[in-house]
């Protein structure tokens, strides 16, 4: 079967020449371009071209001319509709064989056709015909060839053009061997394409090799007989990888091959080999005439089939890969985010419907979405991850047909190992509407519970606060010239402005948002302040209080106030903590340097039994207390007014010091 390939940009003109041809002698390659059918030229798979073409400029004259290199020996047609003698002229100088006006006449092309193939190439030796014989053995007659290997080779090549096909290939393999070299019956055995793929033993069901082609066979016969890896044939040629022939001892020595070769009709069973692994057998019966095969067309049998077996096992991988991309493409258009794969020259390779919903909104129409529906933001994020192969980080983005909706884009790209830059990119569109209301609701939920928790705590520490004064209230026309009541009155007129001061003090330091950085403030005045205004709101006798100051005076910079206030509250919990005046509240000062920036710290230890491991984790959450009064809101005051002057607070529990420890670090101005 010779192969032409037809070259022709139009459509209706392949349909033409197939309708002309005889289908049984000819089989045709199709291609729009030289660049497309050149690897088939190259590699000598072409018999003749045929070219669709206007003999009208040079343009005709430079393709013919490509044709002739790409293929010095490959006879040429050109079919044209329209010519102009001097370019007729230099097609025919050029070597085209004919050149023949539309519309094309189907007698006339096969008449030329065979006038093609009936001449032998220029220079060929006499007696080299297409027909001639596999390798220098015995023709159908039994006499003996010159050696024409490579013509049948020519042919062969042929053949691998359906590499992607393997059913296909393999129905052009055995008639070629019929052709070339008249066997009589073959049939080819295959192995599970699924066996093949990966390190692992092949499964249970793949150690059969069942028929995929056949020859001057029932198909009927075929579909209930196998070869076995295990046993028999298969297993002989999976272990030894070479010919075997029924004749041999091998053969004659096992009852299961003997029945083999006697139940399919064959003389020789060669190997399909990927070089690596055996995918198949080749059970090949003697020639048309009754003729054995000698031993050189053998061989190159067997290499013919080695070259099949890789071809058949690139078609799997082939298969393989389709289905696998199949199977992306499928998951990307059912996915409800938007995704689109954008190759390097800026061409959209995939785009589900979600994409096309969102990028596409307002061009109803336009059912194909290209680079540029991108918007611009997006089209330059897209091209710039291109050109740098890094991926832009998630970020959020409004499209101007759809402002109420909230879009989470990322874009990342894909490089193969050796390239300089990225294949393809994948833009990820994700709506995150409903995403951003549920967490809108979430943080209003947590600020109302907050507010509602809070409220409770205030009505609490406010009413302790009221009910004596309430008390007091009420006898005072009665108890008003009792000195004693006076005293009691005072005092609770103290306590209860005391508490409801620092409750206000709480509150307006958490409401705080700027924090001012103006003041120059010494350390040690500022803990002396601190210890002053917390036995203000202490009730007791205090415990001895001791500053330890390192060797300089040291300096920040901040809200003094603030800080005052903080420092206090920490103060305080040691006062309640310790109790009696025959204990101590030590605290140290020193410097500290991390990463090149000095700061202070100061470490307050009451004498007290100390933090619990739960206190000390969660001492400052809001209204977490080990006391049965106040609103625990006095380590959550100090954290967030320590923390805004970008330092940092840390309780430790008594397990490691036996005492309570509050250790506050803060950045020193730039007077010290």
């Amino acid at each position: 079967m010779r192969t032409l390939l037809i070259l022709s940009k139009l459509r209706a003109f392949p349909a033409s020449v197939e309708a002309a041809v005889d289908l049984s002698r000819y089989q045709l390659v199709i291609k729009e371009n030289l660049r497309a059918a050149e690897p088939l030229l190259t590699r000598g798979a072409i018999d003749a071209v045929i070219l669709d073409l206007e003999l009208t400029d040079v343009n005709a004259i430079r393709l013919i001319e490509n044709v002739r290199e790409a293929a010095a020996e490959c006879p040429l047609i050109v079919v044209t509709a329209d010519k102009h003698w001097e370019w007729e002229e230099d097609a025919y100088l050029l070597g085209v064989a004919h050149v023949i006006s539309k519309p094309l006449r189907g007698r006339l092309l096969n008449h030329l056709l065979d006038r093609v193939f009936a001449s032998p190439p220029e220079g060929a030796p006499a007696g080299a015909g297409h027909g001639a014989p596999l390798a220098g053995g015995l023709a159908p007659g039994g006499h003996s060839t010159a050696f024409n290997s490579l013509e049948a080779l020519r042919k062969f090549s042929g053949v691998l053009t359906h590499s992607l096909r393997p059913d296909a290939l393999l129905r052009e393999f055995l008639l070629l061997l019929r052709e070339v070299i008249g066997i009589n019956r073959a049939v080819i055995f295959l192995r599970n394409p699924s066996g093949v793929f990966g390190t692992a033993a092949p499964a249970q069901e793949d150690r059969w090799l069942r028929s995929a082609c056949a020859i001057g066979l029932e198909q009927s016969f075929l579909d209930h007989f196998a070869l076995n890896l295990t046993t028999g044939m298969g297993a002989y040629l999976r272990k030894h990888g070479r010919i075997l022939k029924s004749g041999s001892a091998e053969a004659q020595g096992s009852r299961e091959m003997a029945r083999e070769f006697q139940l399919v009709g064959g003389t020789v069973a060669i190997p399909i080999l990927d070089r690596e692994t055996l995918l198949g057998v080749a059970v090949l019966d003697e020639r048309l005439t009754g003729d054995r095969y000698e031993n050189e067309e053998l061989a190159l049998l067997f290499h013919m089939l080695e070259e099949v077996g890789l071809a058949i096992r690139n078609s799997w991988l082939h298969d393989q890969l389709q289905t696998h991309h199949a199977m992306l493409a499928n998951i990307l258009s059912n996915l409800g985010t938007a995704c689109v794969v954008v190759s390097n020259n800026l061409h959209v390779l995939h785009a589900n419907a979600a994409s096309r919903q969102v990028i596409l909104a307002d061009k109803p129409d336009k059912t194909e979405l290209e680079f540029s529906d991108l918007p611009q933001e997006l089209g330059s994020k897209v091209f710039t991850v291109m050109k740098t192969n890094i991926a832009v980080p998630s970020f959020k983005y409004q499209f101007a047909t759809a402002l109420d909706q909230s879009y989470l884009v990322a874009i990342t790209p894909f490089q193969t190992q050796k390239a300089s830059s990225a294949d393809a990119a994948l833009l990820i569109i994700e709506n995150i509407t409903s995403i951003e209301k549920a967490k809108r609701l979430e943080v209003e939920t947590a600020s109302l519970r907050l507010i509602t928790t809070m409220a409770e705590h205030l009505a609490h520490e406010i009413g302790n606060s009221v009910v004596p004064l309430s008390t007091h209230q009420q006898l005072l026309d009665s108890g008003m010239d009792d000195e004693d009541f006076r005293a009691s009155l005072s005092q609770a007129l103290g306590a209860g402005v005391k508490r409801i001061t620092r409750l206000a003090n709480q509150m307006m330091f958490l409401a705080r948002g700027r924090t001012d950085f103006g003041d120059q403030i010494r350390v040690n005045e500022l803990l002396d302040e601190a210890f002053r205004e917390a036995y203000v709101y202490h009730n007791g006798k205090p415990p001895d209080f001791e500053i330890v100051d390192g060797p300089e005076r040291l300096t920040i910079a901040g809200d003094h106030k603030a800080l005052r206030h903080a420092f206090s509250e920490v103060l305080l919990n040691a006062l309640q903590a310790t109790g009696g005046e025959s204990k101590k509240i030590a605290v140290s000062v020193s410097s500290t340097g991390a990463n090149g920036k000095r700061g202070v710290n100061v470490e307050i230890r009451d004498g007290g039994t100390g933090f619990t491991q739960e206190a000390a984790k969660r001492g400052p959450e809001p209204f977490y207390s080990t006391r049965n009064v106040g609103l625990g809101l006095g380590l959550t005051v100090t954290r967030k007014i320590i923390e805004d002057h970008r330092g940092q607070v840390e309780i430790a529990d008594s397990a490691a010091n036996g005492a309570g420890v509050v250790r506050i670090t803060l950045p020193l101005s730039d007077q010290n």
